[in-house]
């Protein structure tokens, strides 16, 4: 395999000492993953991940990803690979390519590791107020690019408020996608409208989060479940064995947003939430911290919905059921 001009270009890589093997992993179907190693000036070795996707869907998922990475790592550099760039091949500009630190995973069980946990890190990135985007005065929920959940490409535009942004964004904007993959649904449509009208502002409004001083924007990993979280090595330089997430879907959101799609798969269970929650406590009113988890774990459920269809209308309609009775009627 010979690796594409507008690669080495990018990493400033000498094509002489550079090779590309397959590599597994990747995240998501429709990308091939590759492993790069060069030899530097300095006669040290360095490897990169590479993926590549064919079509402008790829270039998106690709441009959000390499956004993500950066915005995580940015805040806690040991959380994840850092993102060095992505484009096109020069010699084909229909395949689109993302390059990353490589990360070399091993076995939990190998993880005696004096590093801190990823419930540490965790509490670290939703502690890190978001940046303030260009532009704006003051930080804002949403994101600078579109970021893809699954093949989900979501609209990120911002949004000073975080109960205007998850019912827009989120909510109504995934019955959209929802409704286009299998068709228009009235029993779905009203049940997330009523939910996106009523439940949360009543549960997530900025004037009732906090006692009405509302949530800061934090970025968020947007796609936190076990299969993105692993343990391993940032890059070659015989780094630390951490605990590590990779394949984000990154927006600045209120921190307990997170913790909807961690709540779906599991994986993380009671030790992690409880030393995650020492760090970074649950937002008042605590009382409605599971009501509210659940509400955030409803964008998954209708995210799965619009991609897979199937059974998972039933664990969303459960859920808005359950909040409407609750949070419906003021």
């Amino acid at each position: 395999m010979k690796l594409d001009p507008a690669v080495i270009k990018l990493l400033n890589l000498d094509p002489e000492n550079t090779s590309i093997s397959s590599s597994g992993g990747g995240g998501c179907s429709s990308a091939s993953t590759s492993k790069i190693t060069s030899k530097l000036g300095d006669g040290t070795e360095k490897c990169f991940f590479m993926k590549t996707g064919s079509g402008k869907d790829a270039e998106t998922m690709f441009e959000g990803e390499h956004a993500s990475l950066n915005a995580l790592h940015n805040a806690v550099p040991s959380l994840c690979p850092q993102s060095f760039g992505h484009g096109k091949f020069s010699s084909n500009p229909s395949t689109s390519f993302l390059v990353t630190d490589f990360l070399n995973l091993t076995s939990r069980s190998s993880s005696k590791t004096s590093a801190p946990s990823l419930a540490v890190k965790l509490a670290e990135l939703h502690a890190t107020p978001a940046p303030t985007p260009e532009g704006y005065d003051k930080p804002m929920f949403g994101f600078p690019v579109t970021t893809c959940c699954g093949d989900t490409p979501q609209e990120n535009g911002y949004k000073e408020s975080w109960a205007d942004f998850y019912a827009n964004n989120r909510l109504r904007f995934i019955l959209q996608r929802a409704e286009r993959s299998n068709g228009s649904d009235k029993e779905l449509h009203n049940l997330v409208e009523t939910t996106a009208s009523m439940v949360v502002p009543r549960l997530i409004g900025d004037d009732h989060l906090n006692n009405g001083k509302g949530v800061t924007p934090v970025v968020v990993h947007g796609d936190l479940w076990s299969g993105n979280a692993s343990v391993g090595i940032i890059g070659t330089k015989g780094g630390n064995v951490e605990e590590v997430v990779y394949d984000p879907s990154a927006c600045y959101a209120h921190s307990e947003f997170e913790l909807g799609i961690m709540k779906m798969f599991g994986g993380f269970g009671g030790s992690f939430l409880k030393e995650y929650h020492q760090l970074c406590p649950k937002t008042e009113p605590v009382e409605e911290y599971e009501d509210r988890v659940k509400l955030y774990e409803l964008y998954h459920h209708l995210n799965h919905y619009a991609l897979f269809g199937g059974g998972y209308r039933s664990g969303a309609v459960s859920i808005m059921k359950s909040l409407i009775r609750k949070y419906g009627d003021h």
